[in-house]
């Protein structure tokens, strides 16, 4: 299914009723970068140097001189800068020597036809970030809308144009949607197994903040709610949400002077929600808590380590009971810390409203993508063990 906005999360206030109905996928949409392309007023993306360096002289790498005279700055944070991937510092080596030797034959522009296919079923995501990665390479390009399921080794993307204006960016185009589909696919099993509950993506701490903010936009794909991870959520075209830390209330010593000082501190759609099983049992900690914020009080999440059991079915069954008792039904439960689609069921069946996904989502194991050329000067030709030719895939739309 095409990438749309799920369910938001109850009270986790993604965005104010006005700015919702503006929601997209992701500042730069495809619809946007091709009008850019096709009105001439693309940027080249060099506004924002991060601590690399840039060719001179030169968009990008194109012979062994460059690669071997080219320095970085340090120190530096690892990932590469936006220039980097755009220059071609994060491509393989080989794709370099390929530009090199086709230039000097004379054949660094013949046009040829690509295309790329995923080794296993998948959710697409990354789109964006192939478009904006060869926006302004006079490509033509094809491919499945985010949000889409797709099938292995069903073709997700085609490319047309000469092969030396894309052909150095094969690696980051197989990167970034080897992750991406990956990570938008976990989140669509999250999203079946969770029926009509919300979850949100928890995951920027299980991976490097580089790509924190790319993973948790994909997990939105794929069908989260939404992303604790702040650039993730914007790039998502939505707010970031998230609860309190345990740090919180270890720092603070007791979770009810937390949840009223959240509560005084907090601006008005700040939803309360209360982490209550840092000290005390989740029961006793809830029922404290709701009898001080009273109305106010959203819910409580529940985030019990596995050293205890974890959160259980009977847990949360207990818990919703003791609220019911108390007179209150409309508080909500969150659980969190190690959820998967396999738990998420029995925790919905037992009274869980809204879940926090972490490593589940961010831990998916990348989907292989291979790009082929398939057609040569107008012709068709592959490797042995390929079918020449394109392979005709009516769900794809053209973006560039």
């Amino acid at each position: 299914m095409p990438f749309r906005r799920w369910k938001r999360p109850w009270g986790l206030r993604l965005n104010s009723s006005a700015d919702r109905s503006k929601e997209r996928p992701v500042g730069l949409d495809a619809a946007r970068v091709h009008g850019e392309v096709s009105g001439g007023q693309a940027q080249s993306g060099r506004g924002c140097a991060q601590g690399g360096m840039e060719l001179k002289d030169r968009d990008r790498f194109e012979t062994m001189a460059d690669v071997k005279g080219y320095q970085v700055k340090k120190p530096r944070l690892f990932s590469a800068t936006h220039e980097e991937i755009i220059d071609g510092a994060t491509t393989d080596i080989y794709f370099v020597k390929t530009y090199q030797i086709l230039q000097a034959m004379g054949l660094h522009e013949t046009g040829v036809t690509a295309e790329i296919f995923a080794s296993r079923s998948g959710v697409m995501a990354g789109l964006d970030e192939c478009i904006y990665l060869l926006r302004t390479s006079g490509v033509r390009l094809w491919a499945l809308p985010e949000g889409e399921e797709f099938r292995g080794k069903e073709v997700v993307m085609r490319i047309e144009g000469s092969y030396g204006s894309f052909g150095i960016y094969e690696t980051a185009l197989l990167g970034i949607l080897a992750s991406s589909t990956a990570w938008a696919a976990a989140a669509r099993e999250c999203r079946k197994a969770a029926g009509q509950a919300p979850f949100l993506c928890f995951g920027a701490r299980h991976v490097h903040p580089a790509v924190a903010p790319v993973m948790e936009r994909a997990a939105i794909v794929g069908g989260a709610s939404g992303a604790s991870c702040i650039l993730g959520a914007k790039l998502a075209g939505v707010q970031p949400s998230g609860t309190i830390p345990h740090a919180a209330v270890l720092v603070v010593g007791d979770t009810v002077e937390v949840a009223v000082a959240y509560d005084r501190v907090m601006p008005p759609e700040a939803p309360r929600i209360i982490l209550v099983d840092t000290f005390k049992d989740e029961v006793e900690e809830s029922l404290r808590v709701a009898d001080v914020l009273k109305e106010r009080l959203e819910g409580v999440r529940l985030d019990t380590p596995e050293e205890r059991g974890g959160v259980t079915p009977a847990l949360v069954r207990e818990v919703r009971a003791r609220l019911n008792q108390a007179g209150f039904e409309r508080v909500k439960i969150f659980v969190s810390g190690g959820i998967n689609p396999g738990r998420m069921p029995a925790l919905v069946e037992a009274g869980a409203d809204a879940f926090g996904v972490g490593s589940y989502i961010s831990g998916a194991k990348p989907i292989d993508m291979t790009m082929d050329l398939v057609e040569v000067a107008g012709k068709p030709r592959a490797k042995r063990g390929r079918i020449p030719g394109r392979t005709e895939n009516p769900r794809l739309r053209r973006f560039l």
